[in-house]
């Protein structure tokens, strides 16, 4: 049986939304930060945990990369396929990662499973997965979906917040309290440095992959490619600021093993 997860992934185009303006910023800033830990170096082993439809595993495949891949959802695994790469891809689940040798891999991709994930624990468990599965010293890249983002998106500028605080979806201090059934789970700061901390690993970086891109989706379609690039300057600029990281829409945590 489908399950919710993947009947949603089945509608959602993961594909067409890295390449929307707001999108690109995402991809085009977690792929600096990628190739920043790649460091030059040549023929690397990368495996890119919840790939999706591989937007970052085939470009990193035809840069020179070995690049293995596991996607949970088959209708996102068949349209990675369907670009007949040179990447590997697996059907399979960030909690298991068993189909890897242990310390395999130089960067272990992360940028996917931690959005729908709803324990500390199962989270922990990805972590500890990839930290398995990378060499000593290896990079690990984890994403995660930021609080503040859906309380002021979905709950006041969508109008939802007073139905989400009746049905006890947030906390006294406005925690977004998500299920299964909400499909993400978002996280403020300290959670992301308490699994951190939990999975014994070292940090290099915190950084927003999108800043505000996702509060500001319609300015930036409406931009010119002039525009567009100054953005991207002043994202690039800005995307490390400890005092900004909370109220983006995502937070890559990129870590070492």
């Amino acid at each position: 049986m489908m399950t919710k997860l993947e009947e949603y992934y089945n509608k959602f185009n993961e594909e067409k939304r890295l390449l929307r303006p707001y999108g690109r910023v995402e991809f085009l800033t977690t792929m600096k930060y990628i190739e920043e830990g790649i460091g030059g170096r040549e023929g690397i082993s990368i495996l890119d945990v919840g790939a999706g439809t591989g937007r970052y595993a085939v470009p990193l495949s035809e840069a020179g990369h070995e690049v293995d891949a596991i996607e949970l959802v088959n209708y996102n695994l068949g349209i990675l396929k369907q670009k007949k790469s040179a990447v590997r891809a697996k059907r399979g689940n960030a909690l298991n990662l068993s189909k890897y040798p242990e310390n395999h891999y130089d960067i272990v991709l992360e940028l996917g499973p931690l959005y729908h994930l709803f324990s500390f624990e199962d989270k922990l468990r990805v972590l500890l997965e990839a930290k398995r599965v990378a060499k000593p010293g290896g990079l690990i890249y984890a994403a995660y979906c930021m609080n503040e983002y859906s309380v002021l998106t979905y709950g006041f500028k969508e109008g939802h917040v007073k139905e989400c605080v009746a049905e006890g979806k947030y906390s006294k201090i406005f925690q977004t309290l998500s299920t299964e059934e909400n499909l993400y789970s978002y996280v403020r700061t300290e959670e992301i440095e308490a699994l951190r901390k939990a999975a014994g690993l070292s940090r290099v970086k915190l950084i927003s992959p999108d800043g505000p891109a996702n509060y500001m989706r319609r300015e930036i379609e409406a931009m010119d490619e002039e525009t567009f690039e100054l953005f991207l300057q002043y994202h690039f600029a800005t995307c490390e600021r400890p005092d900004l990281l909370g109220a983006a829409g995502h937070a890559l945590d990129i870590l070492r093993a």
